[in-house]
């Protein structure tokens, strides 16, 4: 495990992440939870614990002695704005300050290196717009809050389970929209961005990329589509100048099997679907969501706020567990890559 605990946000106080930050917190001991801190508002986590009759301690704390508590209570460090009066499975706007207020003080604990990772609980982006939220998403406002000089990193979504890791090149985007938006030069910078960060932070010393052809069957020479040919077979063709192990384009049907999983650590797809559906397939419940690129460790469940089943204690906690406990194991592989 690594030296310092996590950083774990509160997401969204009307959706399922406070119980699942208890239950996950209850079930540490079997589940092989790594040490974690949940910033947010201690009295709201005391109110969801209550109401669902879980006994979870809380430890009121700062980042000199989170780490130490975990064994015996939940490590919370309040928020500057608490959660306020909230009804679980009504989102309200009045309580964005304090779900953005967890991203920040978790982003700052990171750098600080007083935490060895950010983990988030989700989020709703609909409630913070009515807010006055002005980013398109919870990873693009984490790319925000690293910008140094005014630059951005250009943070990369990998869904990850112990079968597969899998990056989408284009991520929320309608599919009529794909093929112009899909470039030789997005597909290199993104394979550029996975590879460095598999040798750094997962140990990998020489990643295998497979890449996926946007059309059926990867184009079949030309008969379904021009793409495969003009553009991702030339971004494979760099990646590989680079001395990235990057192969393909190969028909997305036939990929991700196990057989076909063998012979690559992660897997390159064009679009949304594409990559979402076979790591859905393999791990509904327990896929990870990690962000490659930025200067820290960020992973999430791979889940939504879920405000149908809020504060029924029904909902399950293998995804944060899972992304608790990859998070934990990127900490203790990430060394200085020398190679990107």
């Amino acid at each position: 495990m690594p030296a310092k605990p996590l950083a774990l946000t509160q997401g969204d106080p009307a959706g399922i992440g406070p119980e699942l930050t208890l239950r996950a917190w209850l079930e540490r001991r079997e589940r092989a939870v790594p040490a974690f801190v949940c910033i947010g508002d201690p009295d709201h986590l005391a109110r969801i614990a209550e109401r669902l009759g879980w006994t979870v301690p809380l430890h009121i704390c700062d980042w000199r002695n989170a780490g130490a508590a975990f064994a015996d209570a939940l490590p919370v460090i309040p928020l500057a704005s608490g959660a306020g009066t909230v009804v679980p499975g009504k989102p309200d706007p009045a309580t964005a300050a304090s779900t953005i207020g967890s991203i920040d003080q978790a982003v700052v604990a990171a750098y600080a290196g007083d935490a060895a990772g950010v983990v988030t609980n989700p989020i709703a982006k609909s409630v913070l717009y009515k807010a006055g939220f002005k980013h398109p998403g919870h990873t693009e406002y984490l790319a925000h809050l690293a910008a140094r000089g005014g630059v951005a990193p250009r943070p990369v979504m990998m869904l990850w389970c112990e079968e597969l890791a899998v990056v989408p090149v284009t991520i929320h985007e309608p599919l009529r929209r794909v093929p112009e938006l899909l470039t030789t030069a997005l597909i290199v910078e993104t394979g550029r961005i996975v590879a460095a960060e598999l040798r750094s932070r997962f140990g990998i010393a020489r990643p295998r990329l497979a890449i996926s052809g946007l059309n059926p069957h990867a184009g079949e020479d030309g008969t379904m589509g021009h793409e495969d040919a003009a553009i991702v077979a030339p971004a494979i063709a760099q990646l590989r100048t680079e001395g990235i192990d990057a192969s393909g384009p190969y028909p997305a049907d036939t990929m991700f099997h196990a057989r076909a999983r063998a012979g690559y650590d992660a897997a390159l797809a064009m679009y949304h679907d594409q990559a979402l559906i076979p790591i859905k397939t393999i791990a509904f419940d327990d896929g990870v969501n990690v962000t490659l690129g930025l200067p820290f460790i960020r992973t999430s469940p791979d889940h939504g706020t879920a405000f149908d089943i809020a504060g029924q204690g029904i909902a399950r906690p293998d995804s944060l567990c899972a992304a608790l406990k990859l998070a934990a194991r990127m900490a203790e592989h990430t060394v200085t890559d020398t190679a990107s």
